[in-house]
């Protein structure tokens, strides 16, 4: 005696809820807090250009969100003259340069020697110990490197940018160390057997790669090295060759009756990094996202 196989009706699958175009839920306490971070933004950089332009007069009245009337170039001639404008310029350039290209070429062939032998204890140690050096800041290692760049003589603008490279090397490796990752190892492979050296593939075939990280890092250490006071007010033991951040501080007295002076004084050194970040923003997002979804 045979039985009927029994069905069981099967249940149809519940469809996604589709949300009706333009009428996307709006999460108002990240919108606020979001709003709230670009007013603190926003706000201090009004005060500051506002004030750059008003008459000493107007920058003492007590308010400092009043627009300058008239508007005036006086405060920026007198910064660009009491603060010698131009040498602390050159001398920021001249940091800023070699911190961006050192550490570039040093972080990516940094990560290009540890990420194809990761298989050796050496190197893979050697990455650890980058990782590790993160969390030292500069301050707890202040002395000794101030003592160490005056026995070997780079207590000057060369001694600081190259401790930028330095310092900046275990955060500069593990991320060009992420983007490595992502470059299949078979086009190495297919242009050593060309013949091609080591030398010849990074420099010919990785840095080139590497140009989205590369635009990464050099943005950032730009605009670290720009804003740094710390590290040239510590190393560099001539005032005359000071940044424009140390130069800002040493004449800080002769600001204090003219807010507009000072306020000058400061849109004139953050306006290059500023006007850096805007036109390269881009690149600093494409690298970071082609380097963590690769």
């Amino acid at each position: 005696m045979s039985s009927a196989p029994s069905t069981i009706p099967a249940v149809p699958a519940a469809k996604p809820r589709r949300v009706p175009s333009g009428r996307e839920r709006t999460n108002w306490p990240t919108t606020a807090i979001l709003l709230v971070c670009t007013l603190g933004v926003l706000v201090p950089l009004f005060v500051t250009v506002s004030m750059a332009f008003k008459t000493t007069g107007q920058a003492v009245d007590g308010n400092a969100f009043s627009l300058p009337s008239p508007l005036t170039f006086d405060s920026f001639a007198q910064a660009w003259t009491l603060t010698n404008f131009p040498r602390g310029f050159a001398i920021s350039v001249f940091v800023s340069v070699i911190a961006v290209a050192g550490e570039i070429v040093v972080s990516a062939l940094a990560a290009y020697a540890i990420i194809r032998n990761w298989d050796r204890r050496l190197f893979r140690w050697s990455f650890f110990y980058l990782l590790a050096a993160m969390f030292i800041p500069f301050p707890v290692v202040a002395l000794p490197q101030i003592q160490l760049t005056g026995m070997v003589g780079l207590d000057n603008p060369l001694g600081v940018a190259i401790l930028h490279i330095v310092f900046a090397l275990a955060f500069n490796t593990m991320l060009f160390t992420a983007f490595l990752r992502s470059i299949p190892l078979e086009l190495e492979e297919s242009m050593r057997m060309d013949g091609a050296g080591t030398w010849k593939v990074f420099w010919k075939l990785i840095f080139p790669l590497l140009g989205p990280m590369s635009a990464t890092v050099g943005i950032f250490a730009f605009i670290a090295s720009w804003n740094d006071f710390m590290m040239p007010s510590l190393i560099i033991s001539d005032p005359e060759m000071q940044t424009i951040p140390v130069l800002q501080k040493i004449f800080q007295t002769q600001f204090s009756n003219s807010y507009n002076v000072a306020f000058a004084s400061y849109l004139m050194a953050m306006a290059p990094a500023i006007v850096v970040y805007l036109f390269t923003q881009r690149w600093v997002m494409a690298g970071l996202t082609q380097g963590a979804v690769k």
